[in-house]
């Protein structure tokens, strides 16, 4: 690959690093040298991207990097990692001639017209449907993100990131009121990301089987009025849910599965969605129980305009890197 049009592109979330190289100058974008390395091991972004790059002899020109957190400022924090950066000095660190910085579902959006049908499984509504915009792109991973895609192929594309996984959640029923109050406990506010994500499996579980319980005597002075017992894995959770022989691990991932659709159904009508996107690392380990689990109903269930929502499509990505591919094409974009 030629110096000048190598980029590294790079996909940081709150528990791994993925990164791979793409040539700016090839016709189609092709990821290579693809690998995820996990944060814990790494001091720093600067420490794991200079780690990567050692790895496969590669000193890019350009790069993109998406991180789960807001981006707006040379100063940046992830959210849910203890790393922060400048990036006018991580640009002369590495080297680089450019460096863009998106937040991780906006990459994730700018991935989407690019994806391939087989990269895409359509939950409801016509798949077939023109790809145009407005389209809500949301999923849970270690946090919530939430993204909007704009535009169409025949006038181009913009991404408008959000924060949107930080609004506040609105429990239906007493099993989300219970949840919802063991969260504010411990927290002062409960968001939709509270729950969706995998810390927000683990704890859905907790509550639903009984183990989370706030209690109001016998506390010795300076001790905590909450009891956190250990919570289960999420991944454990998932897998037990899906072995069917787990009460609880099912009745938590229906639970999730519900507000999932209801969050999405909230983002749809806030955007004016023309169609929905869900990418993120964990739904697609369940798309089937996610098929027949009430997610549609709790999509739908919003009053007058359930009508509106039932033309709007609703699709689950399973490219294996879509973070990694939508910050190749901003970056494209952006030297266009």
């Amino acid at each position: 690959m030629n110096p000048n049009t190598l980029a590294l592109v790079g996909d940081i979330g709150g528990t791994n690093a993925r990164f791979a190289l793409v040539d700016l100058s090839a016709p189609e974008l092709t990821l290579r040298e693809s690998r995820s390395l996990p944060n814990a091991d790494f001091a720093s972004l600067q420490h794991v991207i200079e780690h990567y790059l050692d790895a496969v002899g590669a000193r890019p020109a350009h790069a993109a990097l998406a991180v789960a957190c807001p981006v707006g400022s040379d100063e940046i924090r992830l959210t849910n990692r203890a790393w922060s950066f400048s990036r006018r000095e991580l640009q002369a660190a590495l080297g680089l001639t450019s460096l863009r910085m998106l937040n991780d579902f906006g990459a994730v959006a700018w991935a989407i017209p690019a994806l391939a049908p087989e990269h895409l499984v359509t939950l409801h509504g016509n798949p077939q449907a023109p790809l145009q915009g407005p389209i809500s792109v949301l999923g849970p991973g270690t946090g919530l993100g939430v993204a909007l895609l704009l535009g169409d192929a025949d006038h181009g594309w913009q991404v408008v990131e959000t924060e949107g996984g930080h609004i506040g959640f609105a429990p239906i029923g007493d099993e989300e009121r219970a949840i919802s109050a063991w969260l504010t406990a411990q927290h002062g506010r409960t968001s939709n990301e509270r729950l969706l994500c995998g810390k927000g499996l683990s704890e859905i579980d907790l509550v639903l089987r009984g183990a989370a319980v706030l209690p109001t005597a016998n506390l010795l002075p300076g001790e905590s009025t909450l009891q956190r017992p250990a919570l289960r894995d999420p991944a454990t959770i998932v897998a037990a849910a899906l072995d069917g022989h787990d009460l609880p691990a099912r009745r938590t991932l229906a639970r999730f599965c519900a507000v999932l659709g209801s969050v999405a159904g909230d983002c749809a009508l806030i955007h004016g969605a023309r169609r929905v996107v869900i990418a993120g690392g964990i739904v697609p380990r369940f798309i089937p129980f996610l098929r027949s689990s009430a997610f549609r109903e709790r999509f739908l269930a919003k009053g007058r305009m359930a009508t509106l929502l039932e033309s709007v499509p609703i699709q689950v990505i399973t490219h294996p890197h879509p973070g990694l591919l939508g910050a190749a094409c901003a970056l494209r974009h952006a030297k266009e």
